[in-house]
């Protein structure tokens, strides 16, 4: 009976979403949102898949609230784990002088996602519209619910499955790994002591830019795909099936167990990869969002309207 209560709850919010949420409150919201976005990638070609992994962050984490973008208080300890904050403050910045109170930090992430994809060539979709800001953040909740780079296969179906996302889903949504970087302290022990799947000739490069000892060298970067780092494509997945996936969470994708033939799919039809990341990006941005009067709008992405 509860578990059916909470269905409809999330069911009922998510059908207050809607593409066309300011059409008529803030008509250039959405072209305001993609000017910053594709000056931001402009400057900063890494920029696309740390708003990416923003909005990732954001949704695993008690729902897609901006939960993720507040700061530290004495009642708030957020999950502050990835990159892009200042974009999205900029946006917010804009937004607010166009239409105060109207636009919310958790729609600007969400639509950021999008339109980071779009800015490196990747898939576009559809942004349902209508989150509301979270009031709290949980650095617990980071903890237990996102994916670790070391997670096997069965722990990663997991945590996607509690967010109601398939394997598939899951799969898809790891291609964006396509483009960005990484530390040296997330494969360190993938390219020093996974020789049995691991290609010898990639764990050779990649140990160039990471020593084996932790220290000085962890927050080196490496790009998480070394043939073409700044294009969203499906060599991610070519990397994978030749036993070079930089993270041991990318490649246990391919190693075996239950997800291969999606990830030899996906190598051979980019097309069909492009249309299930697209996809998965919706589904996701749809995981438990506040919708009607929950939440609040912030007019500061960092701070609750009370302490704005």
């Amino acid at each position: 009976m509860l578990l059916s209560a909470l269905l409809l709850l999330i069911s009922t919010a998510e059908a207050q979403l809607s593409s066309n949420f300011y059409d008529s409150t803030c008509p250039n919201a959405l072209t305001t949102i993609r000017a910053g976005i594709q000056a931001a990638v402009r400057t900063e070609q890494r920029m696309a898949a740390s708003l990416i992994r923003l909005h990732f962050h954001d949704c695993f984490v008690q729902g897609c609230d901006a939960s993720i973008l507040l700061d530290d208080t004495s009642s708030i300890t957020s999950a502050n784990s990835v990159r892009g904050y200042e974009v999205i403050d900029d946006v917010k910045s804009q937004l607010e002088s166009q239409c105060p109170g109207i636009v919310s930090c958790a729609d600007i992430v969400a639509v950021a996602a999008r339109d980071a994809s779009e800015a490196v060539n990747g898939p576009t979709w559809t942004v349902n519209l209508g989150r509301r800001d979270s009031t709290g953040a949980s650095r617990a909740g980071a903890e237990s619910d996102l994916p670790g780079f070391n997670d096997p296969l069965d722990r990663l179906v997991e945590r996607f499955d509690a967010k109601g996302l398939s394997a598939r889903d899951m799969v898809a949504l790891s291609g964006s790994h396509t483009i960005g970087q990484t530390r040296c302290a997330t494969f360190r022990g993938r390219i020093y002591g996974n020789g049995s799947d691991i290609d010898a000739d990639f764990a050779a490069t990649r140990r160039g830019q990471c020593p084996s000892v932790a220290g000085d060298g962890n927050n080196n970067l490496a790009p998480l795909d070394l043939v073409t780092p700044n294009s969203f494509d499906n060599n991610y997945f070519r990397n994978l099936m030749e036993r070079r996936g930089l993270l041991q969470s990318d490649q246990v994708l391919f190693s075996g167990g239950s997800t291969d033939s999606i990830v030899d799919e996906y190598s051979r039809d980019a097309s069909a990869f492009n249309s299930d990341f697209a996809a998965a990006m919706v589904r996701m941005g749809d995981i438990e969002p506040l919708t009607g009067s929950q939440g609040e709008v912030r007019r500061v992405c960092t701070v609750v309207n009370a302490a704005a």
